[in-house]
């Protein structure tokens, strides 16, 4: 599972104790054996996660997702709020990286300006 989802066995525990994944079987050595779609619901947390979803509502829809198809509507919104506030940082972002490009620019003006202003006034000094 680390290798398929790049997180740690310890990252994994974490998960297992704040009950975003369930519990998973183990072979006779005790090793835990994920299957294709527990590798696919750890990628999702993922995405959750990186996408500054807080672990409590991750927990909250993990336990509505075990719950079954009757839970679709609640998970749907869930999501859905999710992705209104990840919009929402978006376009703050934007703004900001908007507003850095410009002040970058008269930077870069600035700079520009001032090293023509000293060639000339080496140019003068010859």
């Amino acid at each position: 599972m680390s290798e398929a989802t790049g997180i740690s066995g310890h990252t994994l525990r974490y998960y297992e104790r704040a009950d975003l994944i369930r519990p998973v079987a183990r072979n006779s050595g005790n090793q835990r054996r994920y299957s294709a779609a527990d590798i696919e619901w750890v990628r999702f947390l993922l995405r959750l996660r990186e996408t500054g979803m807080p672990i409590a509502r991750m927990r909250e829809y993990a336990s509505l997702r075990e719950r079954g198809t009757s839970t679709t509507a609640a998970r749907l919104a869930l999501l859905e709020e999710h992705q209104r506030g990840l919009n929402e940082q978006i376009d703050r972002l934007t703004a900001h990286r908007t507003a850095l490009a410009n002040k970058i620019d008269i930077y870069r003006t600035d700079l520009a300006t001032l090293n023509d202003t000293n060639t000339e006034e080496n140019d003068t000094d010859e």
